[in-house]
């Protein structure tokens, strides 16, 4: 069984200072409340293409494992690591980030891609993000009705998080707007 949904949200602001907060969002002290199950943000590779403009990056990140108490418990472990890939290709205005669970795949398998680009109606002024999440749980593939249940709390808990991180993002985009404008908050 396999869990997918998609999103997609409007940041009434320009690419340029939604990327900006993308990668600050999770360093800003304000943030750790609200994104709490985020426990650790590592960078492991970075480098610049100059003659493409691009810029590959490689994180790690460690998150409280998703899903329900229970689960947690059966498999023993609260937590889980994965590994953010994301291009940003200042040339074309795009930035794309595909996160993988590394840790934990032999009961769960979580991708999730997003992708931000300026919106085709305001292309100077707005940002579409655009979401796509698979979750598979995969022990639990013999008993289907209580996969369903466990996929369908994971992606609750999953786009409670997007919520969680589209609030960080605005915030960090109305900060950067300020503080390139000379005002602070």
């Amino acid at each position: 069984m396999v869990k997918a949904y998609k999103q997609e949200h409007t940041y009434k602001h320009p690419w340029e200072i939604v990327t900006s907060a993308s990668w600050r969002k999770f360093t800003d002290p304000e943030n750790t409340q609200t994104l709490s199950h985020i426990l650790e943000v590592e960078t492991l590779d970075r480098s610049l293409d100059t003659t493409q403009g691009k810029l590959y990056t490689t994180r790690a990140i460690t998150v409280h494992a998703p899903g329900p108490w229970f689960v947690r418990k059966i498999i023993g472990q609260d937590i889980c690591h994965c590994v953010e890939s994301s291009v940003v290709d200042a040339r074309a205005k795009s930035m794309a980030l595909t996160t993988r669970n590394v840790s934990l795949r032999k009961y769960l398998e979580v991708e999730e891609k997003s992708w931000y680009e300026p919106h085709p109606e305001n292309p100077e002024g707005w940002t579409v993000c655009k979401q796509e999440t698979s979750i598979k749980i995969k022990p639990l593939s013999a008993l289907a009705t209580m996969a369903e249940k466990v996929e369908q709390k994971c992606a609750e808990k999953f786009l409670q998080n997007s919520v969680k991180g589209r609030v960080v993002m605005e915030r960090m985009c109305k900060y950067l707007e300020s503080e390139a404008s000379g005002f602070s908050l």
